[in-house]
């Protein structure tokens, strides 16, 4: 009898929604279909967060952003809201349980990053434009809290480690083959690669810089002894897959954040003397400086723009006389420094460097793209965007979350007692250097692609520094019970 009820309720609750569908379709009200899935999300959320958070790492790849003019906002779907309610529980359960593991609290890359979140925050009061800034730093809060805070308690289970990593490879690898065949269709033209990637991408430097960001971490699964046959080789083909998408972007600086990931493994592999490779840095910061009129006179001669040849095109990275994406960038950077100069302790305010950037640029700088209107793309650096909108610290603080987040991925491969966790560790740190040095040309972690990756890398770093590398007189602490598993 209970059963029959259970069934006619359930056949009754059907056939509801059906007829409720068809009047809302008829009127053209088409949101109510996303009911059931909204449900589901919302059993996830109380019931199941940690595959709530791997979903949400799985379809990443796949938003896209909805703008509403009139409300003046923008919003990435369907993932920025349940990210934001991610943040909020979060906070609600941080503030009612009043416990987290002070070990990721108290690990240095921890403390660097509550220092700049802080300190975005001081500059967003002190801001140009206050409510910018705030929907700047807000949004860089949900995308901290969700992918570094919370994602981190769930890698003490190595195998959380291994879901992540594979879930966003394989969404992007499919968006890459997707964007690659529609890009075939066009002849793989150097022009339509930069607006191909849409709606996924917000452009072809946006696309590189991630792809560039996952890339290494699968040519080393390639070849860790531990995986099977079939796991390396899968790992092998993503990595071509991602290496295909580097090479079909067109992005110069991906091809170089690329190049000097390279010498990096080297540097890591061969175990060169940390001495040795700051003092060649040294010694070619000083040359550069000495010869800094020469150097610059011999890029002058250089007037190879962009082109569709690949070889052209590379040759065209050094082109600062005629290549306008080139000059363009200078004159952004030498905005920035400007604004700086006339507030160089707190800065503009986050997010407000396209709003007020326009005064500082002078005519001798001006391009054939150059706009007054900040319509295409800010400071084009994660360093300078920082130093013109939050002063000095702003700019500091980031790198030495960059140089922080370095140095713990080489001492996790040189201590970790997994080798798989060393090598993982070496990968993630070769993906990070592609970043920080793509990050000298352009900056995107205003952008979910990259800041899902970019906090959830640092996220695994840190937790295979803190749960599976051993310690002597290590005391545990509470850990603050924001996931069930």
């Amino acid at each position: 009898m209970v059963d029959n009820i259970k069934i006619k309720l359930l056949y009754g609750a059907s056939f509801a929604f059906i007829l409720l569908n068809v009047i809302f379709i008829t009127n053209e009200i088409y949101w109510f279909m996303a009911l059931p899935l909204a449900l589901v999300v919302i059993l996830f959320f109380f019931f199941s967060l940690d595959k709530l958070l791997f979903v949400i790492v799985f379809i990443t790849p796949f938003t896209f952003k909805y703008r509403n003019e009139a409300m003046g906002f923008t919003v990435d779907i369907p993932t920025e809201p349940i990210i934001v309610a991610i943040m909020c529980l979060f906070f609600l359960k941080l503030f009612y349980e009043q416990r987290y593991d002070m070990r990721i609290i108290k690990h240095p890359v921890t403390v660097i990053l509550i220092f700049n979140l802080l300190w975005m925050f001081i500059t967003s009061v002190t801001s140009e434009l206050p409510v910018v800034s705030f929907k700047y730093f807000i949004s860089r809060l949900w995308f901290v809290v969700t992918f570094y805070f919370v994602l981190i308690q769930l890698f003490k289970q190595p195998e959380k480690i291994r879901l992540f990593l594979w879930l966003f490879a394989t969404s992007l690898a499919i968006i890459i083959i997707y964007i690659t065949i529609q890009h075939s269709t066009y002849g793989f033209e150097r022009q339509v690669g930069t607006w191909v990637v849409r709606p996924f991408f917000s452009d072809h430097t946006n696309y590189s810089a991630v792809l560039a960001l996952v890339a290494p971490v699968f040519i080393i699964k390639a070849f860790i002894g531990e995986y099977s046959v079939l796991r390396k080789r899968i790992a092998l083909i993503f990595f071509l897959v991602f290496v295909m998408g580097i090479i079909f972007s067109y992005s110069r600086a991906a091809w170089v954040s690329i190049a000097v990931s390279f010498a990096a493994f080297w540097i890591l592999a061969l175990k060169i003397d940390y001495k040795l490779i700051f003092a060649g840095l040294i010694l070619l910061v000083g040359t550069a400086f000495i010869f800094q009129d020469d150097i610059i006179m011999e890029l002058e001669r250089n007037r190879q723009d962009s082109s569709g040849d690949f070889r052209e095109h590379a040759q065209s990275i050094t082109n600062i006389s005629s290549d306008a994406s080139n000059l363009e960038r200078i004159n952004r950077w030498r905005a920035a420094l400007r604004m700086f100069e006339e507030r160089p302790i707190l800065g503009w305010g986050p997010g407000t460097y396209q709003m007020v950037y326009a005064p500082f640029q002078l005519s001798q700088d001006y391009t054939i793209i150059t706009t007054n209107f900040g319509d295409l793309g800010n400071a084009h650096s994660e360093y300078l965007g920082p130093l013109a909108e939050s002063g000095l610290l702003g700019m500091l603080s980031f790198m030495a979350l960059a140089l922080w987040v370095i140095v713990t991925g080489v001492q996790n491969f040189k201590r970790a007692p997994s080798r798989e966790h060393r090598w993982i560790s070496l990968g993630i740190t070769l993906g990070f250097i592609t970043y920080f040095v793509h990050g000298s040309l352009n900056n995107f972690l205003d952008t979910d692609k990259a800041s899902v990756p970019f906090w959830g890398f640092m996220a695994v770093l840190v937790a295979i520094d803190i749960y599976h590398t051993p310690r002597k007189h290590v005391k545990s602490s509470g850990v603050h019970p924001a996931i069930n598993s």
